[in-house]
């Protein structure tokens, strides 16, 4: 495979040499490409992996979205989804309440609760347990995605429990997975200026490698596009590859573009098209060892997520019905999206549309 546009920098040459040969790119590799302004080829050798890895697959689930408090301790500033206790807007739903809920929004396909919220030290560990039992005693077919790394670091602290114990007991109560949330950037420089209340970055890292290692398959999230470095990126992805060298537990790594605090916030506040194809593109040919990468369309929007299956990505999420966090700042998207609407925009790709469980095992192939 050659190289689109015709180029004489030799730079690029070597790392498409690279890439061809399945070598592993280094952090200098990465520098290069995100200060390159040569979309195209950096898109053209993230299709060349998933290509590679995938085939012409992109994967989409049938799942939803569940929030059971949004009483949170930390006041991390890149966040408007929190609340304190008492707040006009804050809430904290008990299991029942929330198989309430979904007993009127669910669809006979869902495969999947995806969970997160608050940290709210006003309930105890039993709650957040009592939370997902409940789930998982009404709907047993549906695995439970539940509590980010960040959240399991909260539970060891108000429990006084190790991390090995916290999911041992989550997996009691039902848990099956942990979705990616609560990395934002594996930077404790940029964690203290973004006032990330919560795991640092090698906690956050310890819970997935525990996890890893009795048995949980998860995922990893960056969310980009505020303060952090590109430099502080790329350090994001190689801390992520390095903890895949040692468990291989991760499925799939999703780059989030930070919603701006309100939707009638301006362009200059968004992530531009560029640079989420960009990190798209990068992150494919960086974290080489994890099976695939996802584009969000909750955050980029349904179009450039369709252009993003040419730009490396392998998964499109799912149906979600009615995100809320990014949803809560500035997010213009669609809350979710149907199964025939996820299919019609994987085929418009020129891909394949395969329906997923949550461990990626084929459920239909349209």
């Amino acid at each position: 495979m050659s190289i689109i546009i015709p180029t004489s920098d030799t730079r690029m040459a070597e790392i498409a040499e690279k890439v061809h040969h399945q070598e592993r790119l280094t952090l200098e590799d990465g520098l290069f490409l995100y200060q390159s302004d040569d979309l195209l080829t950096i898109g053209q050798l993230a299709n060349e992996v998933n290509l590679r890895k995938n085939g012409k697959n992109v994967y989409f689930i049938e799942n939803m979205t569940l929030y059971f408090t949004n009483v949170c301790e930390a006041h991390c500033a890149f966040c408007n989804y929190r609340k304190d206790e008492g707040q006009e807007g804050a809430f904290t739903h008990t299991g029942e309440e929330m198989i309430r809920y979904v007993e009127q929004h669910i669809t006979p396909g869902v495969r999947e609760f995806h969970i997160t919220g608050g940290h709210n030290d006003k309930v105890s560990f039993q709650y957040y347990k009592d939370c997902i039992r409940a789930l998982k005693d009404k709907y047993p077919h549906v695995a439970i995605k539940a509590y980010t790394a960040a959240e399991i670091d909260f539970f060891s602290r108000i429990s006084g429990l190790s991390y090995r114990q916290v999911l041992e007991e989550l997996r009691e109560a039902g848990l099956d997975t942990m979705p990616g949330g609560g990395a934002e950037i594996l930077s404790d420089h940029y964690r203290q200026k973004m006032r990330v209340e919560k795991a640092n970055m090698e906690e956050w890292l310890t819970v997935h490698r525990t996890a890893h290692q009795m048995g949980y398959k998860t995922h990893a999230t960056m969310l980009y596009g505020s303060i952090e470095s590109l430099q502080q990126r790329l350090e994001h992805m190689i801390l992520l590859r390095e903890l895949q060298d040692e468990t291989n537990g991760f499925m799939v790594f999703i780059p989030l573009a930070v919603q701006p605090i309100s939707q009638q916030a301006g362009i200059k506040r968004r992530t531009s098209a560029f640079d989420d194809l960009k990190t798209i593109a990068i992150s494919r040919l960086m974290v080489d060892n994890f099976p695939h990468i996802k584009a969000y369309f909750i955050n980029i929007g349904t179009q450039l997520t369709q252009l993003a299956l040419s730009f490396g990505a392998s998964d499109v999420h799912g149906t979600l019905v009615r995100e809320r966090i990014s949803h809560s700042a500035g997010a213009l998207t669609p809350a979710g999206l149907t199964r025939d609407e996820l299919i019609w925009l994987v085929k418009g790709a020129g891909k394949i549309p395969v329906e997923r469980d949550t461990f990626y095992n084929v459920i239909e192939t349209y």
